[in-house]
């Protein structure tokens, strides 16, 4: 009996087989065009698929051969995936954005076969490159072609040919694959360094979606707006083929729309998308009538009090140490509290919050969030109002998630439970001790519960290593399949893991002092004054602020960042907002206190500051502006000026 009859996953085509004989006349994708979306069902996904690994055999591509591909979040992405996932191959993904220098690396270094470009802008960049003109059997476009490529009809028709002759050959190239065989190579763009090739296997993701800790039917819309080419939306879309449910693809541009055309139920999300929403509704609010101002404070209020005394009550609140004294002790507490709330709570939700939630759809179950740190009121307010954020954590190595909430242990300000059949440690930086752990037949002491050290963790999700990189595999990957994440965290008194900074990314001041920046920056976030930020720091006296202004809070268009950057009111009214959020009173340290600051001229860019997953890319933010950071620790007393006139909130 053959593997995928019997329901047995040795690969990711398996996968897509088993999910096509359950669901084969199913949405797997959508696609918008004209304003609305053309779906295509599993038996189509799969015959495409079939049709592009016939098309790559036939020009020579073996088992284990490496593929580029070059392109951005779309169907024909994934089509393409597929087909070099049948074919036996493994693709070597990245954006568009990628630049001619990390390009020509990429395709030199991975020794890839063959290369596919989404348009004639990549493309053109894959021929100014460095290779060596031989290394490629053919290059492939999606979008468009000439001379030099070959377009995807015409690799289609290639392939039909050879399944005329070949009829069995798809079937029996999947049959050769196993669960330890390359599935993709993805080169990280990182914030340090050169790219480093992360080598997937088969198992590592089939490891992802067997243990999924919550349900996702047949019938839930899922809409996409991640860059596909990062392992956290890759991992979703398979996600949703291992549920037979429907992918939808948005893009920023149409998002809004989007929301609202395909109501999701469910959808991979970064942080600064929920950012990007939050600030939006209170500016909204901000531009209303006083009477609906007032109707939306009472049910945010209403809802925090009623949903926080709910956590409460199940025990998922925040908790760092065991309490359960003091549980005990207010309960009674919460539970009146939860009464007395409910009803106006449930009512204010209908007359307010519901419109709110109809932004996105009215339909959205849930969100994944990851990719970076969800700040905390952020956080809250989402899952107050009844839009559930499952904030997630991992790495491009962990195929990503190594932790993960679930609906019914849902604790803000945590990424959740440990992902089943994962290992983790707690280690003390100085001493390499082990703080915490869950091996099996550890004592877990909850003395140790709360403790922050770095985040080592084991499981069939975690990498082999960097291809073709021993140096750097062995640097963060023990013989025994210890995997140094380089994160900072600790266990909670629930069982949670919570994230408080990143041991590389850790500040050391001139005096000793370690300072993590993500708590800071996540509080200066808060501020509607600021757009984006980055503290700096290392081995000076004080700590520092790389700012760039929110132009619409100074009643400026975005053009004018440069103009606002030059701007000495603008920066007394963000020093002041700074020095009033970051403070002993609101729970930081006084070396933790931001001294001074800058203005940037320019908001930060994805592929530029911004990694793909819109993490600040720090070497390149601290390299481009050396001089401002060093002018800040020359001369550090602020220009003195008059508070800048902000724009009102009433």
């Amino acid at each position: 009996m053959r593997k995928e009859e019997n329901g047995v996953m040795n690969n990711v085509a398996d996968m897509l087989v088993l999910t096509r004989r359950k669901h084969g006349n199913r949405g797997a994708f959508a696609v918008r065009h004209s304003g609305a979306y053309r779906v295509f069902t599993y038996d189509q996904v799969f015959q495409e698929a079939s049709e592009i690994a016939a098309g790559l055999i036939s020009m020579g591509i073996e088992k284990g051969d490496r593929i580029g591909l070059f392109a951005d979040n779309r169907y024909e992405w994934m089509q393409v995936s597929l087909g070099i996932t049948f074919a036996g191959a493994a693709d070597v993904p990245r954006g568009t954005d990628v630049t001619v220098d990390e390009l020509s690396y990429i395709v030199d270094h991975s020794r890839m076969r063959m290369a596919v470009v989404e348009n004639r802008a990549t493309l053109e960049k894959l021929n100014r490159s460095s290779i060596n003109a031989d290394q490629l059997l053919a290059t492939i476009s999606i979008e468009e072609t000439d001379e030099r490529c070959i377009s995807m009809e015409q690799l289609k028709i290639r392939g039909r040919d050879y399944l005329d002759k070949n009829p069995s050959c798809i079937k029996d190239r999947i049959a050769t694959i196993g669960l330890k065989d390359l599935y993709t190579l993805i080169y990280t763009s990182g914030t340090t360094g050169l790219p480093k090739g992360v080598m997937l296997s088969h198992g590592n993701l089939i490891s992802q979606v067997q243990r999924i800790p919550f349900t996702i039917k047949p019938s839930e819309r899922a809409l996409s707006i991640l860059p596909v080419w990062h392992i956290f939306e890759r991992n979703f879309e398979l996600l949703t083929i291992f549920c037979g449910a429907c992918t939808y693809y948005s893009s920023i541009r149409t998002l809004k729309e989007d929301l609202k055309l395909v109501r999701p139920s469910f959808m991979a999300s970064a942080p600064r998308l929920w950012e990007s929403i939050y600030a939006g509704i209170l500016m909204n609010v901000a531009k209303a009538p006083a009477v609906r101002r007032g109707l939306f404070k009472v049910a945010v209020s209403l809802a925090g009090a009623f949903r926080g005394s709910g956590r409460a009550i199940r025990r998922n609140n925040l908790r760092l140490k065991p309490d359960t004294g003091k549980y005990l002790l207010t309960l009674p507490y919460q539970i009146l509290k939860w009464t007395v709330t409910a009803v106006p709570a449930v009512l204010m939700d209908f007359i307010v919050l519901r419109k709110i939630r109809a932004a996105t759809g009215g339909s959205l179950r849930g969100s994944v969030s990851g990719g970076g740190a969800l700040p905390i009121h952020v956080d809250k307010f989402f899952n107050d109002i009844g839009i559930p954020v499952l904030e997630g954590y991992g790495l491009t190595e962990t195929s990503p998630v190594l932790a993960v909430r679930t609906f019914d242990h849902l604790v803000p300000g945590t990424v959740g439970p440990i992902y089943k059949d994962t290992e983790i440690r707690i280690v003390d930086l100085n001493t390499g001790e082990i703080q915490w752990s869950n091996e099996p037949g550890r004592n877990r002491s909850t003395n140790h519960l709360a403790v922050k050290g770095e985040i080592h963790v084991r499981g069939p999700q975690v990498t082999s290593g960097y291809y073709r990189n021993e140096e750097a595999t062995v640097k963060v990957l023990s013989p025994d399949g210890w995997f140094n994440t380089g994160d900072l965290g600790m266990m909670t008194a629930n069982g949670c893991l919570k994230i408080v900074g990143r041991s590389k990314e850790t500040i050391v001041l001139l005096g000793g002092e370690n300072v993590e920046p993500g708590p800071i920056e996540n509080r200066l976030l808060q501020s509607r004054l600021i757009q984006h930020c980055m503290v700096v720091g290392q081995d000076k006296k004080y700590l520092g602020a790389l700012v760039i202004p929110e132009p619409a809070a100074f009643d400026a268009a975005p053009e004018d960042l440069e103009k606002l950057s030059k701007d000495p009111e603008v920066r007394a009214a963000i020093q002041k907002e700074i020095k009033e959020l970051v403070n002993e009173a609101s729970g930081f340290k006084s070396f933790e206190r931001v001294v001074d600051i800058r203005l940037l001229p320019k908001a930060f860019e994805q592929g530029d500051e911004l990694t793909a997953k819109l993490s600040v890319k720090r070497h390149v933010v601290t390299d481009r502006y050396e001089g401002l950071i060093e002018d800040m620790y020359s001369d550090r007393k602020p220009a003195g000026a008059r508070p800048a006139k902000v724009a009102s909130t009433r």
